[in-house]
Parts: structure tokens; sequence; C-alpha cells
């Protein structure tokens, strides 16, 4: 897409206040080339007004071994970059270096630069994710764990390297206030790790100018944020992470007079916020799973830093912080496994765990156990991890053990605000089946930034083990083929209808025309458990289309019956697609598929034509699953084609098995 192309679809969904808002952004960008609204200088801190500390473990009873690896391979200039895995990116790192492409980004005005263009700055998720300085904190935890002065002499060599390579203004390490603020959030950390002002890295003439120098910085990024909120349909994750760099900043460094102002600022857009992009039955608003575990860990962590400084958050507040972690316990099965509904980013807002098999929604489910007093939230956890280890100490961990986990588990089947429903049994056991049907809105505000075309999808896991899924993200700003495969409804356990989308994608973040969904059924209450929605994507076609989902789940027989029904006059090419477990076997036999996963399975067949399978298929994309960011394998993918004329039903039987038995599952 050309960049004009983009501009004018970005235009189309603004309204006038946001138009003006941009063109004022937009003006206060080039005024900042003559220097104006730029910081001039520093005033002095008052070193008497610090913060007090809200890391409550010690990282005595932590993994030594595995904090002690990961900080020996930063040392060793060996970085872990999404799909770079022990990179040689050198100790210090070029920083304005893409570890990936190789492009250096030009050394000048920050808000002058196009980071969008791949020409200019490479991948810009490559080159962003070393400069949050999730391994100076990882430093830092090394040094506060073993005392070996090694790892504080190593932190304190990252950070001066980065303010020599990123001085400001200058460099792409200063366009996005969101990269700001979670550069301030591991500081945060790391500043406390390595003991505060009692930091022996401030002794001596040499380590008071690096404290100043440190701090002069700190000033220079809450500075910044606070002249450069994302706003009207930017206003998502991205202003709650804002607000939460300048909360840090202002809460544990409140050494200079603005502090103040910036913490009731900083406090209040937080409080709001939370309860703007996440709805009352606990589901984030951009519709994006992993999404909802970034600014739940933002609203957790803000929390601690807070209530260690006496500037806590509401009971409204912490309650939704609760919902949010109410879904998520909801969605997981008895596995570990979470959809990866929506865009995943595999972003942490820091670093604190670094042992073996570290899951994100286990730990913030460990927390709100702790938080919450919640046994049912221990139980969906499993277990106290190195991260609440050191964000709750002896304490937290004495509260954990005080739970009892015992208690069945029975999830939250509905959550109709948010747009999701949940059919199954034998929650919490062997003999689990956990459906969960997307019927929510496309994304948040009028971009919807991080939603896929995947209404009345669903996905399905037996016994913990992933039968149906949703195949992730892979791609943000490059690689575009994959990017719209990936977020596509084709990609996705739902029917695509003449080729095209539910919506119509506009950009990387931006969807145009958006496919409204809406529930009509949802009964749990008896032994043929239903649900039943549709959504009017397809009513922007010239003969308009309205797709009518219903699913029956019979407990009894362990059968799921799918009705498609297609309401149209003409004719069109419909599509029912399916996306397989990463260790599923797929066969069709006789027009009836067979899944074979390691312990479960299913049979597939449908009253329209046969299935065609793809594994892995570029041209067309297809069959592809994506566990981290820029790494995808293959899956198998199935699709029913049929040319409908009129309104149609189409019927898919979905019957699961149990392996190690010919019986019914």
């Amino acid at each position: 897409m050309t960049t004009l192309a983009w501009k004018i679809n970005r235009l189309k969904l603004m309204g006038a206040p946001e138009i003006a808002w941009r063109v004022q952004q937009l003006l206060q960008k080039k005024a900042s080339k003559f220097g104006i609204g730029l910081l001039r200088s520093v005033p002095a801190p008052q070193l008497a007004r610090m913060g007090q500390p809200f890391l409550a473990g010690n990282g005595c009873d932590t993994d030594i071994a595995a904090l002690r690896a990961a900080a020996d391979a930063v040392l060793a200039g060996r970085w872990n970059v999404f799909a770079l895995r022990g990179a040689a990116l050198g100790f210090p790192p070029q920083w304005n270096r893409d570890p990936k492409t190789g492009t250096v980004a030009p050394l000048m005005l920050g808000k002058q630069i196009d980071y969008r263009s791949e020409k200019v700055v490479g991948d810009i998720k490559y080159l962003w994710e070393p400069n949050r300085h999730l391994e100076l904190v990882a430093l830092a935890q090394a040094w506060k764990a073993t005392g070996e002065q090694r790892y504080a002499d190593g932190a304190r060599v990252l950070l001066e390297s980065w303010f020599e390579q990123c001085p400001y203004p200058l460099g792409v390490h200063w366009t996005s206030s969101l990269e700001l603020a979670l550069r301030l959030l591991n500081w945060a950390c790391a500043w406390e790790l390595l003991g505060g002002l009692a930091s022996p890295l401030f002794q001596g003439e040499a380590g008071q100018r690096f404290q100043r120098q440190w701090l002069d910085a700190i000033y220079q990024h809450g500075h910044f944020i606070a002249g450069y909120f994302s706003r009207h349909s930017s206003a998502n994750n991205h202003l709650f992470g804002e607000y939460m760099g300048l909360f840090v900043a202002s809460t544990v460094w409140p050494c200079w007079p603005i502090s103040k102002q910036w913490q009731a600022l900083a406090r209040k857009g937080l409080e709001e916020e939370a309860l703007k992009q996440n709805t009352p039955d606990g589901v984030n608003r951009e519709q994006a799973v992993y999404y909802q575990h970034e600014v739940m860990d933002m609203m957790l962590l803000c929390h601690l830093i807070g209530r260690a400084n006496g500037a806590g958050f509401s009971a409204a507040y912490l309650a939704r912080l609760e919902r949010l972690a109410g879904f998520i316990a909801a969605l997981m099965d008895v596995g570990g496994n979470v959809p990866m509904t929506g865009d995943a980013d595999d972003a942490q807002m820091v670093r604190l765990a670094h042992e073996s098999g570290w899951n994100p929604y286990r730990s913030l489910l460990a927390s709100c156990a702790v938080l919450f007093g919640r046994a049912d939230f221990k139980r969906k956890a499993g277990a106290f991890d190195d991260k609440n280890r050191w964000l709750f100490g002896v304490a937290g961990l004495q509260q954990w053990m005080a739970l009892d986990a015992s208690v069945p588990e029975a999830p939250v089947l509905a959550f109709p605000e948010g747009g999701y429903y949940l059919l199954g049994g034998g929650f919490g056991t062997s003999n689990e089946v956990r459906l969960v049907v997307d019927c929510a809105p496309l994304g948040y505000l009028s971009i919807a930034a991080h939603g896929h075309a995947d209404a009345l999808a669903f996905t399905l896991s037996v016994g913990g083990e992933e039968l149906l899924t949703d195949p992730g993200t892979y791609a943000y700003h490059t690689q575009k083929k994959w990017r719209d495969y990936f977020r596509s409804t084709a990609a996705h356990n739902t029917v695509s209808v003449d080729g095209v989308d539910q919506s119509e994608i506009g950009g990387n973040f931006m969807w145009l025309k958006k496919a409204n969904a809406r529930m009509i059924a949802h009964e749990t209450n008896s032994d043929v458990q239903v649900f039943e929605g549709e959504h009017d994507g397809y009513r922007r076609l010239a003969d308009p289309v309205l797709h009518r989902r219903r699913i029956e789940f019979n407990l009894n027989n362990k059968c799921i019956v799918v009705k498609d029904i297609l309401q149209c006059i003409n004719v069109h090419e419909i599509a029912v697609h399916w996306q397989f477990g990463d260790h599923c076997m797929v066969t069709v036999d006789d027009g009836q598929l067979q899944a074979q996963g390691q312990r479960s399975g299913l049979r597939m067949c449908c009253s329209h034509g046969a299935p065609e399978i793809m594994v892995g298929s570029d041209t067309p994309p297809g069959g592809w699953i994506s566990r981290r960011f820029d790494e995808k394998s293959p899956i198998a993918s199935a699709v029913w084609r049929v040319k409908v004329q009129g309104t149609t039903e189409i019927v898919t039987h979905i019957e699961l098995m149990a392996l190690t038995s010919p019986a019914i599952y």
C-alpha cells in the first residue's frame, strides 16, 4: 500500500476533532525543527525526594542459574530478539541498528523520522525491542541475586552507551511515547535492583556524573511523553502505556517540581482508561488476548508501584483488573493454552522471570490470586513463578500457599459485553472440552488496530490439547502478504464469502468497513448446549449476505454440530474454513476428515462438497500457525467450498474421539 493510499484510508476514519488535533501535532513536529517545544535544559533533581522500593523479593529464592545464564548472554553480546535467538549484537550493541536487516536508522530529530518506512529504519519492531531495556533488568537482577560486580558494571556500560548513541531528542528512539514509557518502566526496576540512590554505581565523582546523566534522561523521557500522548482513534493500549510511563517516572523519581503534576495527570488517565478500554465483564476492547495480558500487566505494575508510594488505585480500577483475570482464566484450557485471538507482539512490560516454560498468562493469574485472594486463579496459574517472587516476596508466597486450590473449576461461560461465549464440560479435568466462540466487535475505536476478521470463529481444545486453533499473528509492519493473511477470515474457523474478508483492511493497523456481530442465543443449562450468533460483514456486497452460525454441543455423545446459514438472493462462493492444532495429523477419506492429535482427535464432515487441505502453502497462503512473533510453522488447514444461490444452510458435524479407545470421547 502506498503512503498516499494509507493516508487517505487513515483520514476516512477520523472525525473533525481528530483531524484538527492531527494538524496541531503536525505543526508541533515541524516547529520542533527550530527547537520550539523541545526541552532546553533539565532542572536539578531534589535527591531527598525519591520513591519507595516496590519490589518485595531479593531473588534468592528464584532460579538463579537461569537468571545468570540470561545475564551472561547479554554480557557476551548474545541477544534474543523475536525470531533472532542468540543474535550477536555485541556488548554494548549498536542501539540504532536494526538487528534483523542491519539498517542503521538516521540520527536526526526523532519526530521527523518515518519509523514506518522499512527503507529508513529496517524492521522497527526489531529495532525498538532491545531499546526497551529488558536486558538491563536482567543484569540488575543478577547483581541483586549474586552480588557479582560485573553485572552491575555491565548495566552501567549499557546505559552509558545508550545515552551516548541516543541523545535527546535525536533518533528513532525519540519517536514513540510508548517506547519511552516501557524504557522508563525497565529503568525503574533496574534502578531499584541496583540499589537506588545508594547504588555502588553512584559512588565517587564518576558515579555522580553517571547518576545525573541517568536522572536527566528520565526527566527528558517524562517531558517527551507529557507532550505526545496518543489521542482519538489511537488512544488504545499506547495511551495506557504512556500514562504508565509518566506515572512510573513521577512516582519512582518524584524529584522535580513538575513530578507531582505528572503523577496526578497519569494516575487520572490510568483510572479512566482502565475502565474505558476494558469491558465491565473483563474483556479488553482491542479484542486481542495478548494485548489484554499487556494491559493487565501495566495495571498490576502501576498498582504495586503506586501502593508502595501512597498513590494506589481505586476499588473500581482493581475490580476491573480482577475481571480481566477472570476472562483469561475462562479462556485457558486445562493444558494452559489460551486462544491467540487478535494481534500479539510477544512484548513483555518487564522481564522478571527467566525460568524455562514461563507462561505470561499463568504468571498474571498467580499475581491476581495473591492480590485478590482468589484460589480459582491459583488453580489455573499452577505455580508461583519467579516474576511473582520478585514482585511479592516472601509475604506474597505465604499468601499464595494459604489459598486452597482444590475446588473444582467453574469458569464464567458468557462475556456478553466483551463478546465471547463458552461451551463445554469437564472443566479443569482430563475430560475437559472447551469451545470458545468469538462474537465480539472487530476491535477498538475507529481503526480497530489489533483486531482480526474472525467473527463467529471458535477454538476447540479437548483434554488440554488444541484441536481447532486461532493461527496467531506472525507479522506487523513488514511482510504485508503475511500480515494480511494471518488476520484474514480465511485464516480463522469461520466462513468467507466470495473470497473476501468479513471486514475490509485499510492498512497494517487499520480496518475500514467492519463486521458487526451479535449473539442471538447462548444456552448452557441442558445436555445440548447452544450458541447462535450472526454478523453483517458481508452485507456490504452487491447482493448482501447475512452469516448466521448456530453451534450445538451434545454433552452426552461429545458431538458438535455447526450450522452456517447464509441469507442471500443471488449466487455466491462460500468457503467454510478450519485451522487444526500444531500436533494434528489430518487425513481425508471418502469426504470425511479426521484430525488426530497426541491424545485426542475429531472426525469432521460437511453437508456440502469435499474438503481441500493446505499445509504450509505460500501461494495462496494457507496452513500456517504463528506461536511467536515473526515465526510461523505449517499446520493443516481445511476448507469446504460450495457455490450457493439463495439462502442456504451448511451443516458441519464434528465428532470428538479419544485415541486410546475406539469409543467416542
